[in-house]
C-alpha cells in the first residue's frame, strides 16, 4: 500500500524520522526491494550504476551492527560550525534542540529498529579531487534520496545518517564489503513510521539560497 501524496507532498514531507519510527513492526522484504528497484532509476554517472544498497535485517547481524553505529557516534567530528552555521541551525526556536533529542532517542533504541540499509558506492575518493567526489557522491546520493522517498511513499520512514564514517573499515568487515573497493556513503535506519502526517519543515528564507546569475 502507498499513501496518496501528491508529487509535492511527498518531496515536502519526507523528513529525517527518529522519534517516530515504530520498532515493533518487521519492515517486509518486497517492500525494501520496491524501494530499491526505484532507487536505481536515478541518474548515474556515465551510466556506470557502482551503486549497492546493504540491508541488515537478520537480529545477530543487526546488534553488530548497531554496537558500531553507537561507538561511532562520539569519534564523528566534521567540519567547525561557522557563525553563518549557527545562525541557520538556530533560525527557527528549538530546531537544534529538537534535531539532538531525536538523536539522543535514535541512538538508545538503535537495537530496536527493524532493519539498516547501508548504501555503498563502487571507487573510493579519499584525498581525491572534487571533481573526482563530485561524480562518486553524484552517482549515489540521488538514488539514496530516491530510496527514501519512496520508503516514506510505504509509509517507511528513513533517517540519512553519516555515523558509520569513524568505523567505516570495520562495518565494512562485518557487513563482508570489500573496504578498498567500495565506498560505505550512508547508515540509513529503517522502519514503518507511527502515523504518516509529516509536515515541511522550518527553512531559512529563500532568498538566503537562491542565487540568480551571480552570487
Amino acid at each position: 500500500m502507498t499513501l496518496n501524496l501528491t508529487p509535492d507532498e511527498l518531496l515536502s514531507t519526507t523528513r529525517a524520522v527518529r522519534k517516530r519510527l515504530d520498532l515493533t513492526r518487521p519492515v517486509p522484504r518486497e517492500l525494501i526491494e520496491e524501494c530499491v528497484d526505484l532507487a536505481v532509476q536515478a541518474p548515474t554517472g556515465r551510466n556506470r550504476q557502482r551503486w549497492h544498497f546493504m540491508v541488515v535485517t537478520e537480529p545477530e547481524q543487526r546488534r553488530a551492527v548497531a554496537d558500531i553505529f553507537l561507538r561511532a557516534l562520539p569519534l564523528a567530528t566534521g567540519q567547525p560550525l561557522t557563525e553563518r552555521d549557527v545562525r541557520r541551525m538556530n533560525y527557527h526556536s528549538g530546531s537544534t534542540e529538537r534535531v539532538f533529542d531525536g538523536l539522543r532517542h535514535l541512538a538508545d533504541n538503535i537495537h530496536r529498529v527493524p532493519a539498516f540499509v547501508i548504501p555503498g558506492v563502487e571507487g573510493r575518493t579519499d584525498r581525491a579531487s572534487v571533481a573526482v567526489q563530485a561524480g562518486a557522491w553524484g552517482s549515489i546520493l540521488p538514488a539514496v534520496w530516491s530510496f527514501m522517498l519512496a520508503a516514506r511513499a510505504r509509509g517507511l520512514g528513513t533517517v540519512w545518517t553519516t555515523a558509520q564514517g569513524p568505523l567505516e573499515r570495520e562495518l565494512a568487515k562485518v557487513l563482508g564489503v570489500p573496504y578498498e573497493e567500495v565506498m560505505l556513503a550512508a547508515f540509513i535506519p529503517l522502519a514503518f513510521t507511527i502515523g504518516t502526517d509529516f509536515k515541511p519543515a522550518p527553512r531559512i528564507p529563500r532568498q538566503e539560497v537562491l542565487h540568480w546569475d551571480r552570487w
